[in-house]
C-alpha cells in the first residue's frame, strides 16, 4: 500500500525577485553585473527584485543561462506568486460581498450535495459562484439577476429571486447530464403527443420515458424538487437557440398538476420566444403567453368539443370520470384536476383518483 502523502498548501508565496536576490548574494553577483550579463537594464532587474515588474518568459530564459536555473522553475515561481496575490485580492473582495449570499438557500444546496459546507462567509461566496458557473458577483447579476423572466407565481406567495435562480440552475445542471442533440420541432410535437398517452402510466415510469422522448427531440426534461421560498410549478427556457429545457417542480405531488405543468411548458417551447425564461408559478407575467399556454395544454389533453360534451353531464361520479378518462386515453386524475380548476368539482372531491409523486431523498 502506498504511503499517504500530506499535501502542504502554504498561505503565502515568495516572489521570484526575492529568490533572485538570494541567489545573487550566494554567488556574489551585484545587481548591475547581473543586468549586464542578462543584457537587461539595471532598472528592470531592480523592479523584478522589488516585485514591481513581472518575470516574463524571455527574461526567465536569460536567468536560466546566467544562473543555471531552468526557466520553467522561474516562471513557476512567478505564476505561484501572481496567483497567490490574485487569490488574496479575490478573498478581500469576497469579504465585501457576504451580504449577497444571505438570500440564497445555501443549507439546502449543502443538503443536496451541490457543495460542501463553506468554511467562511467568503468561502460561501466562492462556492456559490462556482455552483452558478460565473466568475464574479457582477457576472452573476448579468446572467441571472437581470434575466428576462416571465413569472406566473401563486397569488399568495412570490418566489425569492435568488431562490428561483438557484432552482433554475439546478435544472440547468440536470440538463447537462442528459444526452440530447439539436432541437427538432416536428420530433418534439410527436414526443408531446406520445407523452400524453403516458399520463396513465405510473408517474416514475412515465417521467423516465418522457425524458427519453424529449431528449430524442432535442429537449431536456428536468424534475427538480422545489426550494424554500419558491412557489412555482415549472419553467421553460432555452440554454441556447438549439437547446430548450422543460423543468418541473412537482410541488403539489399530484399527477394532474405535474402533467398539466409539463404540457403548459411544452406550449411555451412550441409557441413562444427563445429569449425569455417562462416560469409557471409569477408576478409580472405575460398574461397573453400564459393564457395561450394554458389553452394549448388543456386542448391537447381534452379537445374543446369533448370537454364541452362531458361537462354538460354534471354531476360527476367517480365512474363517469374514470370512463371519460379511459375514452380520452389519459389519467383520471387529470380529469379531476381540470374539473376542479373549472369549478365543476369542489377541491375536496375525487382526489383519490389522482396519482401521487413522492421525492426520494
Amino acid at each position: 500500500m502506498a504511503a499517504a502523502l500530506n499535501q502542504f498548501s502554504p498561505d503565502y508565496a515568495v516572489s521570484p525577485g526575492r529568490i533572485l536576490e538570494e541567489r545573487l548574494e550566494e554567488q556574489g553577483i551585484s545587481h548591475a553585473e547581473f543586468a549586464r550579463r542578462c543584457g537587461r537594464s539595471p532598472k528592470m532587474i531592480s523592479e523584478i527584485i522589488s516585485g514591481k515588474a513581472p518575470l516574463l518568459p524571455e527574461t526567465a530564459l536569460q536567468f536560466e543561462k546566467v544562473l543555471g536555473v531552468n526557466a520553467s522553475i522561474w516562471l513557476g515561481i512567478e505564476v505561484d506568486y501572481q496567483l497567490h496575490n490574485a487569490r488574496k485580492i479575490e478573498a478581500e473582495e469576497a469579504a465585501e460581498k457576504t451580504e449577497w449570499v444571505k438570500s440564497f438557500p445555501v443549507k439546502e444546496l449543502i443538503k443536496r450535495s451541490c457543495f460542501k459546507k463553506p468554511e467562511s462567509e467568503s468561502d460561501a461566496v466562492f462556492k456559490l459562484l462556482a455552483f452558478f458557473g460565473v466568475g464574479s458577483v457582477d457576472a452573476w447579476g448579468v446572467k441571472y439577476g437581470a434575466a428576462n423572466v416571465a413569472y406566473r407565481h401563486s397569488q399568495k406567495f412570490n418566489s425569492c429571486e435568488k431562490a428561483l435562480a438557484t432552482w433554475l440552475r439546478l435544472g440547468e445542471l440536470e440538463a447537462e447530464r442528459q444526452e440530447f442533440g439539436h432541437y427538432r420541432e416536428v420530433k418534439f410535437k410527436c414526443a408531446v403527443r406520445e407523452i400524453r398517452g403516458l399520463t396513465s402510466v405510473p408517474v416514475d415510469e412515465a417521467l423516465e420515458k418522457a425524458t427519453r422522448l424529449c431528449n430524442h427531440a432535442g429537449v431536456a426534461l428536468a424534475v427538480v424538487q422545489p426550494l424554500p421560498k419558491t412557489a412555482l410549478s415549472g419553467a421553460a427556457w432555452w440554454i441556447n437557440p438549439g437547446r430548450p429545457i422543460i423543468q418541473l417542480s412537482a410541488r403539489h405531488k399530484s399527477d394532474d398538476h405535474l402533467w398539466f405543468s409539463f404540457f403548459h411548458e411544452a406550449a411555451h417551447i412550441l409557441l413562444h420566444g427563445k429569449k425569455s425564461v417562462f416560469v409557471d408559478g409569477g408576478k409580472g407575467d405575460d398574461s397573453a403567453c400564459e393564457a395561450e399556454a394554458n389553452a394549448w395544454a388543456a386542448d391537447l389533453l381534452v379537445s374543446k368539443k369533448a370537454w364541452a360534451n362531458f361537462t354538460a353531464e354534471a354531476p360527476f361520479s367517480e365512474q363517469a370520470v374514470r370512463d371519460f378518462a379511459s375514452q380520452q386515453g389519459i389519467a383520471p386524475g387529470i380529469i379531476v384536476g381540470m374539473l376542479q380548476h373549472g369549478g365543476y368539482l369542489p377541491w375536496s372531491h375525487l382526489n383519490k383518483l389522482k396519482a401521487r409523486y413522492e421525492w426520494v431523498n
